[in-house]
């Protein structure tokens, strides 16, 4: 068992190590700052661990599902709140801790403000220890289950421009996905969403346990070289994840569109090297041959200031580290573990997958 009091001191390390886990996704770091120094400004929060909690308890998923490109995405931090309340009163259910969905620039604190605002823990459990693209990933296997109804709870858009929605949707996990992404993409282009109650002997089964700490003590090894340089940050993160720096260079092409609710496109760099991305990035090859296919890591990092750079946020010219860990030194939930997933990331990107990685 192992509690910890999440204050002020651990945001930069949780959104720097939390956004390098990322692997391209998972939210931005400016809007991940903004939401937990907001959550441990009004009351410090307790990360816990799922052995902490009663047994039956019941934990429920937070996440922000969207493309992290879109202009007009908007998402305020009440809608967070929203969603949560939306979700609990629907299902009727006592919510003992809540567990993010992902890692990422926003999604390793996603929760905090929440769990702050109603008085739960946040549970070390979150449902995979990287980002990924779907919803169906971040269900820790849930959609095996024919007997398990999703509800899911969305809240996004701004008023103002006529775009605001907030929808709650029950019954199979596909299709309650699906009609989740479909409202982000009528809310400009993110929700915040609350889901999928489970308990938290299920989650130890099937979470990423651990996965909150593993990027809060990332980030403080990557931080703690800053001194020395964004090289040094970045081995220090290749050290930490046991991965490496594959190329330094500059971007000399990126392909993008928002499509379907996500980002999708390819990035290509010096020495032959194309990396395809949905959301996140997903395959990394060199004259085409693999070097690295989701859900192994592969991350941008900026080589003048050596902090992670997003699949939606690097631009053509600039000059990145790009870097790779294999799939076996990560925190995986059980949406990773799941083939019959990773069909999605094939069409998406037009690359084999599967064969790679089962």
């Amino acid at each position: 068992m192992s509690k910890l009091v999440l204050t002020n001191d651990v945001v930069e390390a949780a959104v720097v190590g939390g956004s390098l886990l990322g692997g391209g996704g998972g939210g931005s770091m400016e809007l991940g700052r903004k939401m937990a120094s907001l959550a441990l400004n009004l009351t410090p929060v307790e990360l816990v661990d799922v052995e902490d909690l009663d047994e039956g308890s019941i934990l429920i998923n937070v996440a922000a599902v969207g493309a992290p490109s879109a202009k007009t995405a908007h998402a305020e931090p009440m809608h967070y709140i929203k969603a949560v309340k939306l979700l609990q009163s629907v299902a009727d259910i006592k919510i003992s801790g809540i567990i993010s969905n992902e890692m990422g620039g926003i999604a390793t604190v996603n929760g905090w403000l929440q769990a702050g605002i109603l008085g739960l823990p946040v549970v070390d459990a979150p449902c995979n220890g990287r980002a990924h693209p779907t919803g169906l990933m971040g269900a820790i296997g849930l959609h095996k289950m024919d007997d398990y109804k999703s509800i899911q709870a969305a809240v996004g858009g701004a008023k103002q421009k006529g775009t605001l929605i907030e929808t709650v949707t029950m019954g199979n996990m596909e299709k309650a996905a699906s009609l989740i992404r479909s409202a982000a993409v009528q809310a400009g282009g993110l929700v915040a969403v609350a889901r999928n109650p489970v308990t938290s002997e299920y989650a130890r089964e099937n979470a990423a346990l651990g996965a909150v700490k593993q990027a809060i003590e990332l980030g403080r090894r990557i931080l703690s070289a800053k001194d020395r340089g964004a090289v040094a940050m970045a081995e220090e993160a290749c050290q930490f994840l046991q991965g490496e720096i594959v190329h330094i260079g500059e971007i000399k092409e990126i392909f993008l569109e928002c499509k379907g609710g996500f980002d999708v496109g390819k990035v290509e760099m010096g020495d032959y090297l194309e990396v395809t991305f949905w959301n996140e990035y997903m395959t990394l090859e060199k004259s085409g041959d693999r070097l690295a296919t989701f859900p192994d890591l592969v991350m941008t990092i900026d080589a003048e200031t050596g902090y992670p750079v997003t699949s939606a946020d690097i631009t053509k010219g600039q000059k990145v580290m790009l870097i790779r860990v294999d799939k076996k030194h990560l925190k995986l939930g059980a949406g990773m573990r799941a083939p019959e997933l990773f069909n999605a990331c094939e069409e998406a990107v037009g690359k084999s997958i599967i064969k790679y990685v089962f």
